[in-house]
C-alpha cells in the first residue's frame, strides 16, 4: 500500500501562499501533538523561508503530556521559533499567541509600525479552523472530522493592529515516508476515500500492540493470545459485534471501528513520535 493524496486544490492553495508570504510577519503552523513530524509541512517550511514561526501542538489533550512537553522544548531551541500547545483541558488563548507573536518580532527585520499580518497554515484535519473560531471565540471557519473543509483564504482582524489569513490544509505531493504517512492517516489526515480503512488498521494495530497493549486491554479486555493485528481485529470484531454473514467478523466495521477509537481518544493518550534524541 502506497499512501498518496494531493487534490488539486492543494496546489493552487500552495500558490496562494507563496504569493502571500511577502506580507507575512509571522506564521502560525498548527501540528498534531500526536504526530508533529508527521504533521511538520515541508512545503510551508520552505515556503515561509526565515519568517518567524508559531508552532502550535494542537489536540494535545489527546497525546502524553510528557512527549508533548519535550516535543514543546525542541522546537523552542529552534530559531526564530515559539512553541505553544492547544488542547480541551488547556485552551489557548488568543492573547498568548499575540503575546508570542509580539515577543518575536521584536527581532524581526519587517516594519514595526502598522498593521501585522498573521498567517495560519497546517496540514489537513489538524484542527485549524476549530483553533481559528476558538482565537476568534464565534464561528468562522467550517469544522468537520473530514479533512480538507477549508478550500479558500479568508482574512480577519483579530485585534487592533494584527490579522490572521486563514488557507486551506495543504500537504505536499509526494509522502516519501510512508511510515509517517501511514501515522497521519491514523489519526485521520489523509481523506478516508483515498485509503483503504482496512490497511490502515492493520498499521494501528501493530503500533497499539507495540506500544499501547494497556491500552487496548482497557478498552477491549484482550488478553495476552492476542500476537498479531490479525488475531487483535478478529477479537475486536466479535467483542463488538462486528460481524458480517455466518458470525464472522467484518473487517471493514472492526477497522472502522478501531480507528474512530484512535482518532477520538478513546483509547486514551497516544503519542506516535518522539522528538529527536
Amino acid at each position: 500500500m502506497t499512501i498518496s493524496w494531493y487534490p488539486g486544490h492543494m496546489h493552487k492553495a500552495r500558490k496562494e501562499l507563496q504569493k502571500l508570504m511577502s506580507s507575512v510577519h509571522v506564521t502560525i503552523e498548527v501540528l498534531d501533538a500526536r504526530t508533529p513530524y508527521a504533521s511538520s509541512n515541508p512545503v510551508l517550511t520552505a515556503i515561509r523561508g526565515d519568517t518567524h514561526c508559531i508552532k502550535i501542538l494542537n489536540k494535545s489533550d489527546l497525546a502524553i503530556a510528557e512527549v508533548t512537553a519535550a516535543w514543546q522544548h525542541y522546537f523552542n531551541q529552534q530559531e526564530r521559533v515559539i512553541c505553544l500547545r492547544n488542547g480541551l483541558e488547556e485552551p489557548l488563548s488568543l492573547d498568548r499567541v499575540l503575546t508570542a507573536a509580539g515577543r518575536l518580532l521584536q527581532t524581526s527585520e519587517k516594519s514595526q509600525t502598522g498593521a501585522k499580518q498573521l498567517v495560519i497554515a497546517g496540514i489537513p484535519n489538524v484542527g485549524k479552523s476549530t483553533l481559528l473560531n476558538q482565537f476568534a471565540q464565534r464561528k468562522l471557519a467550517k469544522t468537520g472530522n473530514e479533512p480538507a473543509i477549508t478550500r479558500s483564504q479568508q482574512r480577519i482582524k483579530l485585534a487592533d493592529g494584527w490579522y490572521l489569513i486563514d488557507t486551506p490544509g495543504l500537504l505536499w505531493p509526494r509522502l516519501e515516508d510512508q511510515q509517517a504517512a501511514a501515522r497521519l492517516a491514523c489519526t485521520g489526515t489523509i481523506r478516508n476515500t483515498a485509503v483503504a480503512a482496512a490497511d490502515i488498521a492493520w498499521f494501528a494495530a501493530e503500533l497499539l500492540l507495540k506500544d499501547y497493549r494497556a491500552a487496548l486491554e482497557t478498552r477491549y479486555g484482550i488478553d495476552i493470545s492476542i500476537v498479531n493485528p490479525e488475531e487483535l481485529l478478529d477479537f475486536i470484531g466479535k467483542k463488538r459485534g462486528s460481524l458480517g454473514r455466518g458470525g464472522v467478523p467484518d473487517l471493514q466495521k472492526t477497522a472502522e471501528l478501531l480507528l474512530n477509537d484512535f482518532r477520538s481518544g478513546k483509547l486514551g493518550r497516544l503519542s506516535l513520535e518522539s522528538p529527536p534524541g
